[in-house]
Formats: C-alpha cells, structure tokens, sequence
C-alpha cells in the first residue's frame, strides 16, 4: 500500500482508488506532511479561513462537531488540495439519510505559499521528545484543547488554553484543567488527555482497485433473474403473502421490485468482496457504489458550488469504517451505509479560502441486512 500523492490523486479520474487504515508515527499526520488521515485532531491545510466554530456545529443539536477525516487529493489547478469531513457524534441526530450532522470543507494551495515549503515535505520526523501535539497554527491562531478546531474562547483564570465553545472548556475543565489552572502553570508541559471526544487516528493509505473478477453488469443480472421469476408465474404456481391470494401481475411486480434491491446490494457486496477492508473509495468524476436502491439523489439533489459550477463525485466513505470508531452502542449510534462527497467540478479556488462541499447520506436499506 501507498500513500496518497500529489501525482497519484491528480490523474486517478474515473479511476478508482481504494483507501484503507494503517497505524504510523504520529509525526506522519502533522500538515507539514500532508496527510490522509481519520480522526484525531484536523491537519489543517491553509491557515486562511480556517472555519469558524459556529460552521463546524450539528445542523440537528446544534453541538459542536467532530472530526471524521481527510483526504488529500491534488487535482489539476491546485499543488495542494484536501478535503475535510466532520461529524456529530451524538447518534440520535443520525437518522435515517439525515445528512445535517455532516459538513465537508475543501481547501488548496498553490505550491508557492507563505505556509508549506516549495519542496517536499521531510522523510524523517522530529528528534525524540519533540514531536508534541500544537495548538497554535504559524499565524497565530489558536486551537481548541479538546478538538483541534479554532479556539476563540480562552480560560478566564489562566488565558493559556483556548476552546472551540463552552461545551468543550467544560469538558477539559472536568477532566483536567481544573487541576493545573493558574497563572503560573507551564501549559507546554501539560500532558495532553483523552477527552473521549475524538475518533481514534489511523493514516489513510491507498492502492488500485483491482478489477478482476467483476461478475459482469448488473444489467445483465437483473434480466436473468427477471425472467426467471418470469418462468416461476407462467408455471402457474399458486401464490400468497399473508394469506392473500395475488394475481400474476402483482406478484410478477412484487419480484421485479425486490430483486432490484437484492440486487444493488449484491452488487455492493460483490464489489468489494476482494478487498473487503476499505474504508474509502475515490474516483472523482466516477460514480459512486450505492449500497440502496433507495435514498439514490438525482442530478437536481446534488446543489452547486458557491461559484455557480456544478459539483460532481468525488469519493465515498464506506461502512467499514464504523468498525474503527468504537461509536457501537446499546441506544442509538453514530452509523451510515454510503457517504458520497460531490466537489466542485471546476475546482473553483475559492480564493484559498475553506470551500464548502456536500455530502449525501445513504443509509442501509432494512431489508439488505
């Protein structure tokens, strides 16, 4: 496996590429190494217009959210591009195809900035004991101690750690600032804790999907089974659900409508039966792989950009993925079947500014399981 590189993302269009989890040094998911990555705290990319906290709350309990992922993704026009997911980690506003507790953001560069250096970024990390978590970009801006978002608020008593809301300052308040907070205290020298609010951090690594074995068109396959079902009814087999005796017709539909759902499902299993880990699938330009018939958006559900381009696929967040979040609950959990993120077509630079994306929710279809 490989990471993502600015020459393998820029020319994988309508070429997919499949993403799968690793554990790595720490240092390797700093920005200065532009990384693809799940959970933790966000690389951040650009330092201008990081967005502000009140963009990056639930759209359904209004909470601050959290961060899902990032995928660095250079494409034509842009040396540095990545695309950033964020979401809310209170299950019960993951409703079924809810999407308002998701929000995308793309941000790129030119090669020359006043950020990155012209070169590639270094093949080695930091001296041992240096290699400590910021909370201050190079500009000057300030990070939340819980989430890694802007930081606006500072304590009140000590003015040396920042927070993205009061939520979270209550959270590190309870747990460990209320310990150390003095005018005095040292905050370089903090160990930093676990809140329980991130996602567990993985690196993201990809390779080709490998395309042998594909069984074929799903086109095909529904004619087959259609006209087996077809056979089955001429036979003039006597038929009911629940007790209530269905005509030819009715019945011949009934099967028509479930094996399309039998059937887009299957196909979803087959396409990833050979690599059953992926966690990610990207192919901008390309078309994503529905786990549902239902809950499928059409051209006019997909909005377009700010600048007035239309936004198309760029990649998908599989299930698979759920598995590493340690979200499983009793009550209601964070869960989807297909994340699909729709990017602008143009690519618009948004005067490198933090663009937003839009993401569509699938969910699996209760009768697939």
């Amino acid at each position: 496996m490989t990471r993502v590189s600015c020459s393998e993302m820029a020319t994988v269009s309508q070429v997919k590429e499949l993403g799968f989890l690793q554990e790595t040094d720490a240092w390797r998911l700093h920005s200065s190494q532009f990384p693809s990555k799940v959970g933790g705290r966000p690389a951040w990319l650009g330092e201008v217009g990081v967005p502000e906290p009140a963009a990056l709350q639930c759209g359904l309990c209004g909470k601050p959210l959290a961060f899902l992922l990032q995928v660095y993704a250079p494409c034509a026009g842009s040396f540095h591009r990545t695309i950033f997911i964020f979401c809310c980690r209170n299950g019960s506003c993951h409703r079924e195809s809810e999407a308002q507790c998701f929000k995308v953001y793309r941000n790129q560069l030119p090669r020359k900035n006043d950020t990155y250096s012209y070169g590639p970024p270094p093949e080695t990390g930091p001296p041992d004991g240096e290699d400590c978590i910021s909370f201050q970009l190079k500009c000057g801006l300030r990070l939340c101690r819980v989430c890694g978002c802007l930081g606006p608020k500072t304590c009140s008593k000590c003015h040396k750690v920042n927070y993205c809301s009061k939520d979270h300052q209550l959270m590190d308040w309870k747990l460990q600032h209320k310990k150390v907070c003095s005018e005095q205290f040292d905050v370089s020298n903090i160990e930093v804790v676990d809140h329980g609010f991130l996602f567990p951090e993985f690196e993201i690594v990809t390779e080709p999907e490998d395309m042998e074995g594909d069984s074929g068109s799903q086109d095909e396959e529904d004619e087959t089974v259609t006209e087996h079902d077809t056979q089955i009814l001429s036979a003039g087999i006597e038929t009911s659900v629940d007790g209530v005796n269905l005509d030819e017709k009715e019945l011949e539909s009934m099967a028509k409508h479930e094996t399309k759902d039998d059937m887009v499902f299957n196909n979803f299993k087959k396409s990833i039966a050979l690599e059953p880990e992926q966690v990610l699938r990207y192919s901008r330009g390309g078309d994503p792989l529905w786990i549902s018939r239902n809950h499928i958006p059409s051209e006019k559900d997909i909005p377009d950009c700010s600048c007035g381009m239309k936004r198309k696929f760029e990649f998908q967040v599989m299930p698979q993925l759920l598995n590493h979040l340690k979200v499983d609950s009793l009550g209601e959990s964070i869960d989807w079947g297909v994340l699909a993120v729709f990017t602008c077509a143009a690519n618009c630079s948004a005067e490198n500014q933090y663009a937003t994306e839009f993401l569509w929710k699938q969910d699996v279809a209760g009768d697939t399981l």
